[in-house]
């Protein structure tokens, strides 16, 4: 089960994970970092990441589409384009062990947001939470994000919940200046009364947590 409000429009967000072999990671980044173009020609990136701390080998992209028609229509596309299939796809083929592809929505209170300037790092966090979706579990979900906004630890970018993929998912993308700024806003919020009494009530309804630090690519609008 899953419901609960969502955004007004039909915007929605596909979240795509690679595994790379590891010994193709760094030919995998120069092929993406040099050939994106042509995919991005299609559809807006959002950000493109690679996985530096909390799995390995690992690429995270994430596009938006206005609706399931405009996917379908820039799949076609993108399946058609020839110099994106040579050249990226044919060859990235071999470089790639695994493939995973969520479907997800801002929730109704977050917007999209970019972080204040370059050259940080980006923490995804991701929350299994217990089935019944934002309607159970939504307010004091908020609150939790609410709480460590309000203190000003770290820079909230998105929070997403998934509509297909594996449900009560909620996954939260955080900014910090480097990942020692993110470890001492991480230490001041564990001492925070406002943070804890939040995050206290909200992981009533928490199954797991997995945390990864992102490196944006430099092909990334999200840098």
């Amino acid at each position: 089960l899953a419901t609960g409000p969502r955004q007004n429009n039909s915007i929605f967000y596909e979240i795509r994970t690679y595994d790379i072999k590891p010994s193709k990671v760094k030919e995998f980044v120069e092929m993406v970092n040099k050939y994106f173009h042509l995919r991005t020609a299609h559809s807006e990136l959002v950000g493109c990441w690679s996985a530096e701390l909390g799995a390995m080998n690992k690429f995270v992209h994430v596009w938006k589409y206005d609706n399931f028609a405009h996917r379908t229509a820039v799949r076609h596309a993108v399946a058609n384009d020839k110099d994106w299939q040579g050249k990226f796809i044919s060859p990235a083929l071999h470089f790639v062990e695994k493939q995973h592809t969520e479907v997800a929505y801002l929730v109704p209170w977050c917007q999209l947001r970019k972080p204040p300037k370059e050259g940080g790092v980006y923490e995804w966090v991701t929350f299994q939470m217990k089935p019944g979706g934002p309607a159970l579990w939504g307010e004091a979900f908020q609150a939790a994000i609410n709480a460590h906004i309000n203190t000003g630890y770290t820079k909230l970018i998105g929070v997403f919940h998934t509509e297909y993929g594996l449900l009560n998912t909620v996954h939260v993308i955080w900014w910090n200046e480097s990942p020692d700024h993110r470890a001492a806003g991480r230490h001041s919020a564990h001492e925070d009364a406002r943070v804890v009494a939040a995050v206290r009530d909200s992981v009533r309804f928490l199954e797991s947590q997995q945390n990864v630090l992102l490196i944006p690519l430099q092909c990334s609008p999200l840098k």
